[in-house]
């Protein structure tokens, strides 16, 4: 039986060839020879009849394997190239801006019943819809509704003491509030 030494010597020239055809990247290719060696290297080969052949297998698999996780990568990367956009930079001073109009908005959250607080926090802040917010929390989904339409009334009634200005008609004051809260947490 040769040892790991004489095995790699007789046959690492023929795993690079085959992984380097196979996947025509030097560096994978380098790669992948060292893969299948310490694969070899870890097996039992006692009972191998055809040694360079298994061999062989073991380097198409590996070079296999490369190619599709490659692949699955490339595909991942090409259906969300929107991630790795630049974003456009936002300016100091409207990133400041931004961070005390959330600290203003926590503040006015703050004030809410903490069962009201956490169906708007849910609703709005996470986009949970409301069937969703009733079975995290274990309430009716007409209880959620009530505690939602409550919670928004006593969050307009906050913001008007405030002295934020809330405009539109009767129906979209609702929606426009659960904008300002959802501002709350960007």
């Amino acid at each position: 039986m040769e040892t790991n030494r004489e095995l790699f010597e007789a046959y690492n020239k023929d795993v690079y060839r085959t992984c380097y055809y196979m996947v025509h990247d030097a560096a994978d290719a380098e790669d992948l020879t060292q893969d299948v060696f310490i694969t070899v290297f870890r097996t039992n080969r006692e009972n191998v009849e055809h040694l360079k052949a298994w061999i062989m297998k073991i380097t198409v698999n590996h070079c296999l394997n490369h190619l599709k996780r490659k692949r699955t990568l490339q595909q991942k990367v090409s259906d969300n190239l929107y991630l790795f956009e630049k974003s456009p930079e936002i300016p100091v001073e409207q990133l400041i801006e931004m961070r005390e109009m959330t600290m203003e908005w926590a503040k006015y959250l703050r004030k809410l019943p903490v069962k009201l607080r956490v169906v708007i926090t849910l609703r709005y802040m996470h986009d949970f819809s409301l069937a969703e917010v009733s079975e995290l929390l274990s309430i009716p989904l007409g209880t959620t509704k009530s505690r939602l339409h409550k919670g928004l009334k006593v969050l307009r009634r906050i913001l008007l003491e405030a002295g934020v200005q809330i405009e539109g008609k009767e129906g979209e004051v609702y929606e426009k509030v659960g904008e300002y809260a959802g501002a709350s947490v960007k």
